[in-house]
């Protein structure tokens, strides 16, 4: 049987809008579980979005949720959630003011700069051949 006439599994629609989004923004090649995790924060925000609509609503005295609400709840969201980025001049001129100091020297050493070996664990802990002083005298 061909491959073009073999039944793919059905998405869901959500997961075919994501899919969607993704190829008009130039997304070829991604893992299947990009979709699965763009679902799952789409379906996050809009239960958040629309929780916080009901506080907006409820503290309003209103029965039901207006485009209002919605617009405040969506407002507050993308102010304490989403940043944006600082402007590429701002970051360029503080890329320069911290390239302005120059690098630290290259010590004449090289490699890791380690403690005494008394205080390291590389250090020889045992003796091969025990002091004579320390030996205790057998026939005395």
């Amino acid at each position: 049987m061909p491959a073009d006439t073999q039944k793919q599994p059905a998405q869901p629609r959500d997961a075919r809008l994501i899919s969607l989004i993704l190829q008009s923004l130039g997304v070829e090649d991604y893992d299947p579980k990009v979709v699965h995790q763009l679902l799952e924060f789409a379906h996050r925000y809009t239960t958040d979005v629309l929780q916080d609509a009901l506080v907006y609503a409820e503290h309003a005295n209103k029965m039901d949720i207006e485009l209002e609400d919605i617009q405040l709840a969506i407002q507050g969201r993308v102010n304490h959630s989403f940043t944006t980025p600082p402007p590429k001049e701002f970051l360029l001129e503080l890329a320069q003011e911290k390239n302005k100091a120059p690098l630290p020297l290259i010590p004449e050493k090289y490699g890791i700069r380690l403690p005494a070996e008394k205080h390291c664990l590389t250090g020889i802990n045992f003796s091969i051949v025990p002091d004579v002083s320390l030996t205790v005298d057998r026939n005395g």
